[in-house]
């Protein structure tokens, strides 16, 4: 069975060592130690964990809004670039980088701009899945 150690749990979530920590504390995360006494993550248990938040931050916590795309990823936009007819928006939400190439209207029409708050809506019927060599 996959586990995960604090530090990568966070990494994994894109939160800090201590979140993880608190939710280990708290009882909303399980973990049991090694034999040196470092806590570990089940990887099945923090999978469930992560789906249980995004379950959580549904859109109707951000107002009433309906959309068939389920991959959204909230962060801030770090640059804007316009030209006459496009604009390539990139967004930082955690650990991931985000480009959007769109419409110079669009990008004026919801007013995106350094430092607003935007979500990345992806939806896609082709999705590369890698992962890294076991270690």
């Amino acid at each position: 069975m996959t586990t995960f150690r604090i530090s990568e749990a966070a990494a994994l979530l894109g939160v800090s060592a201590d979140t993880v920590r608190r939710w280990v504390d708290g009882g909303r995360l399980p973990a049991s130690r090694d034999e040196h006494g470092h806590r570990l993550v089940p990887g099945a248990e923090l999978a469930a964990f992560v789906r249980e938040q995004a379950r959580g931050a549904a859109p109707s916590d951000q107002g009433e809004r309906f959309s068939s795309a389920r991959n959204r990823l909230r962060g801030i936009v770090t640059e804007v670039v316009r030209d006459g007819v496009m604009a390539q928006v990139e967004i930082q939400a955690g650990p991931f980088r985000v480009v959007s190439l769109m419409s110079r209207e669009a990008a004026d029409d919801l007013a995106l701009e350094v430092g607003v708050v935007a979500e990345a809506v992806v939806k896609s019927t082709n999705v590369v899945v890698e992962v890294a060599e076991p270690s």
